[in-house]
């Protein structure tokens, strides 16, 4: 018995095939592009999601393929993809980095519980209803990343529309226990209809329709479980069960979860979303983790990351040079859209290694100051799990341990989010129950211990600092009456 998870990423599709113990079996992936048709502007066309997901179906063995018997779902949280009746995408799907509606946040009354960025749906959607009426007027549903690929491989005429409290409760427009928020989707004008009614993550959302199962060498009929956000995926896909357990996954952006048994209290700059299994989990989201790096590796031009990670931790940490990695605005724990990025302290005998390594530096410094709201608030954290593609190389799990001050225990499962997924797949096919849970979780070694290190520790006090200061700076004037 087999069960597939799918991870529809920011920059790539995952599979992952598990079998009934729970161990991957099977994995293949596919790249798309991230366009930015507008300074701001973050989009992907979901026939770009649809094609990686078939390139990545036929890499997987066609023996594997036959033998699943369900399949799972972990989506990119916070865009939307506007669709008509049938399910059929209206327009390229608005991604969580997109920030042209960062204007239109102060429509949410404050406080609320969790924090309103500019990439989620709620404004995304505003953003829509002003600019692009025409697309607006022939929204039925307002769909997150996974819904919608769980109901094109359902097929048009017998879509499921649902989804779950993970991914509805991270729109903007539901409670911090997922469900709608009436009053407030009112209150902005958007139409109450567009959003799906909600289902438990590990809940049928469909079959897989005949036409898609031709395409992805799997069988017709076979149950499709509703799904989660990627982070709850990832952060059952590593073994996080238990109240106070603790993950950090670098990608695209960073995460670092905590789990609650109970619904923790509001705080500014984290955030407090449902699991997947229904539990709580506090939140600090970080947008500028792997698409800043990759950024100043590009601008660098390093033919590959290890060329990079060589020059880079080749290079003594200077004592000057400082780099805010703001690249796209930040989340946790400023909450500031207009944050940007750049070096400063750079003398003239600066390499681009230097560079480079400020830019690994400042990065994990950005984590640590998440690490810190949440710290703040109640947990004791020494120590976590590490996950994620990001967060490979030994010498840069070192500076994260080193600039966290925890112990990082790596997981022995190499795509966390897409296990978590395809584990959904087999509670749906009841092949697993939540209470089972616990007795999944992948082995983990220890990856790195902190070391006592001053002069870090007046680099990153520097880089707090710098933060602070540039912030005044960092917002553009308002335009007078």
């Amino acid at each position: 018995m087999r069960f597939l998870g799918i991870d529809l990423g920011t920059g790539s599709l995952k599979l992952a095939i598990v079998d009934e113990d729970g161990r991957e079996i099977a994995s293949s992936s596919a790249a798309y592009a991230v366009t930015s048709a507008r300074p701001g502007w973050a989009e992907t066309t979901v026939d770009a999601w649809y094609s990686a997901l078939v390139d990545a179906a036929s890499r997987l063995p066609a023996n594997e393929r036959e033998a699943v018997s369900a399949i799972g779902f972990s989506g990119q949280m916070h865009g939307v993809v506007p669709a008509a009746a049938d399910g059929r995408a209206l327009r390229a799907a608005m991604l969580w980095p997109d920030t042209r509606a960062r204007d239109l946040l102060d429509a949410w009354p404050a406080p609320q519980a969790n924090p309103v960025a500019p990439g989620m749906a709620g404004p995304l959607l505003r953003w829509l209803a002003s600019n692009e009426p025409e697309v607006a007027a022939d929204t039925r549903w307002a769909l997150q990343p996974k819904d919608w690929l769980r109901a094109k491989l359902g097929g048009a005429a017998v879509a499921k529309f649902v989804t779950d409290a993970s991914d509805a409760c991270a729109t903007a427009l539901a409670l911090p226990s997922g469900d709608w928020d009436d009053a407030l989707i009112e209150r902005l004008g958007l139409p109450r209809e567009w959003f799906a009614p909600l289902a438990a993550s590990h809940e049928i959302g469909g079959a897989l329709s005949d036409e898609a199962a031709a395409q992805l060498g799997l069988r017709a009929g076979i149950p499709m479980a509703v799904g989660a956000g990627d982070t709850p995926c990832a952060a059952l896909g590593s073994g996080l069960s238990s109240d106070g357990d603790a993950l950090l996954t670098t990608g695209t952006g960073g995460q670092i979860v905590v789990m609650c048994a109970d619904a923790p209290a509001p705080v500014h700059g984290l955030h407090t979303y449902r699991a997947a299994t229904g539990a709580w989990y506090r939140m600090a989201a970080m947008q500028n983790v792997g698409v800043a790096l990759e950024a100043v590796r590009g601008w660098f031009g390093y033919a590959s990351w290890p060329e990079a990670y060589d020059d880079a931790f080749a290079a003594k940490s200077s004592a000057s040079v400082s780099f805010l990695p703001y690249l796209s605005g930040e989340r946790s724990p400023w909450m500031n859209p207009n944050a940007r990025g750049g070096w400063l302290g750079l003398g003239l005998d600066d390499t681009r290694g230097t560079m480079m390594r400020a830019a690994f530096e400042g990065v994990a410094f950005a984590l640590r100051a998440g690490l810190d709201a949440i710290r703040a608030n109640g947990a004791t954290l020494d120590s976590m799990l590490l996950a994620g593609g990001g967060s490979v190389d030994p010498r840069w799990r070192q500076l994260l341990a080193d600039a966290l001050r925890v112990e990082l225990h790596a997981v022995d499962c190499p795509n966390a989010a897409t296990r978590g997924a395809a584990i959904l797949g087999g509670i749906a096919a009841g092949h697993w129950r939540v209470d089972d849970l616990a007795s999944l979780a992948p082995t983990s070694t220890l990856a790195a211990t902190p070391r006592a290190d001053a002069s870090l520790d007046e680099r990153l006090a520097r880089f707090i600092d710098l933060y602070r200061r540039a912030e005044d700076w960092f917002t553009p004037p308002r335009e007078s009456a």
